[in-house]
């Protein structure tokens, strides 16, 4: 492990060199080429040159670099900063994907520590911050633009032709903390920042996840142990419009969705998923059983008390019923039920009242039969992954640009879509 670090430090400065020169070269390239101007398309005049410096991950590089000038508009052009990615005084694009790739499973203050001991990048956690905000925003923009663009019927996706029968869809919501203030405290002149305020309970913002899979898909490396070989998560701080169009948008990009596909829909009781579920015509409703459980468990908990084992057999009935697809038999033996208090009543009342809601949505034995899954842990999955293991830790709270942001950054990290981040540019955040 010694040797390996010695040689790497030996030969740091030799990497250095070597790109050093390889941007003299490209900068020689550039020599009397002279630009048009985005705006009017008229050649631009040399205006003057300096030398730029920026962070790489080996070292510090510097450039002379010739500025020019539109004399119509006044539009200014480096076109070696712009052909090279980077900015004057800045990290280069090629360290910020580093960054950032640390900064999506470890908080900042880790993912500095993590540069310098991986990377051999000293920088501060604020450093890295930046990186993500402005990586973050790119990838958010890249998302959003996405979406907006499918949401066009004139679109173009990936080819249908190859399009599965069966594409599952299952979506959630899970509760985020956020900050407080909406925007970062400004120090005016010599005084002191003024204090954060008081973080007030409940102060909670949800977001949505989505999972995209594909039933064929479906292993079982152990037994009573199931996996899917791949899936494809959209996540935002959004509304519910958001997040299915951006489910819609992920379905079209990777041509799952054809003319005779049957989209699968898993969720909970929540209104929003099945008011926006008709934007499929071929579609399967399927409410989470382990919800509908949940339900009947809050019923058995009253009438046989906590931790009852008539509770447990009471639940384990409704269960077998509705795997079996007798939701209606099991409805009829609710409203049979003669409560003996108000609070009871009003439970059973409620349950009885959620299962025929939803009842066309029960029909667990043709699911299973079809092999469509009936439960939600594939989006409960998600949420751990997406959410909690890197939003939800001790005392976070975020900003809703910084979770966005970041967000997004996750969401190519776990969808192993990395790559896209070499074709998107660093862009500028207030």
């Amino acid at each position: 492990m010694l040797l390996e670090r010695e040689v790497e430090l030996q030969y740091r400065p030799h990497m250095l060199e070597a790109l050093q020169n390889k941007v003299h070269a490209v900068a020689d390239s550039l020599r009397g080429q002279t630009p048009t101007c985005s705006r009017c398309s008229r050649p631009m005049k040399r205006h003057d040159a300096e030398t730029v410096s920026w962070e790489a991950r080996v070292g510090q590089l510097h450039a002379l670099v010739d500025r020019y000038r539109c004399p119509n508009c006044n539009d200014e052009h480096r076109p070696l900063l712009d052909l090279l990615g980077v900015e004057p005084g800045r990290i280069c694009g090629a360290l910020a994907r580093l960054l950032c790739s640390l900064a999506v499973v470890a908080p900042y203050t880790l993912a500095a520590r993590l540069a310098g001991l991986l990377l051999g990048v000293e920088i501060s956690a604020m450093g890295v911050w930046k990186v993500v905000q402005r990586m973050g925003e790119s990838a958010a923009r890249y998302s959003e633009g996405m979406s907006q663009y499918h949401a066009d019927s004139r679109s173009k996706g990936a080819s249908t032709q190859d399009a599965p029968p069966v594409v599952v869809l299952s979506v959630d919501g899970s509760m985020l903390g956020m900050q407080v203030r909406k925007n970062r405290r400004r120090r005016t002149g010599s005084e002191p920042l003024p204090p954060l305020p008081a973080v007030p309970e409940g102060q909670f913002q949800e977001v949505k996840t989505g999972v995209l899979l594909l039933p064929a898909e479906r292993v079982e490396p152990s037994p009573g142990r199931h996996s899917v070989v791949r899936r494809f998560l959209v996540s935002c701080l959004g509304n519910a419009d958001t997040i299915f169009a951006g489910l819609y948008a992920q379905l079209r990009e990777l041509g799952w969705v054809g003319p005779n596909t049957m989209v699968v829909i898993v969720g909970d009781g929540a209104e929003w998923i099945w008011n926006r579920a008709t934007m499929f015509v071929h579609r399967c409703e399927i409410l989470d059983f382990w919800h509908a459980l949940e339900h009947a468990w809050s019923v058995a908990r009253l009438l046989y008390g906590e931790e009852s084992r008539l509770a447990d057999q009471w639940v384990h009935r409704i269960a077998e019923d509705l795997r079996a697809g007798k939701v209606q038999e099991v409805i009829a033996r609710l409203k049979r039920m003669r409560p003996k208090t108000p609070e009871l009543r009003e439970k059973l009342q409620g349950l009885i009242a959620y299962y025929s809601q939803h009842a066309g949505r029960m029909h667990y034995d043709e699911y299973l039969r079809l092999g469509y899954g009936i439960g939600s842990g594939a989006v409960e999955s998600a949420h751990k992954q997406v959410v909690h293991a890197r939003f939800r830790q001790a005392g976070m709270r975020w900003s809703e640009a910084g979770a966005r942001r970041l967000l997004a950054l996750r969401l190519l990290l776990l969808n192993d879509n990395w790559a896209l981040l070499d074709r998107l540019p660093m862009v500028s955040v207030a």
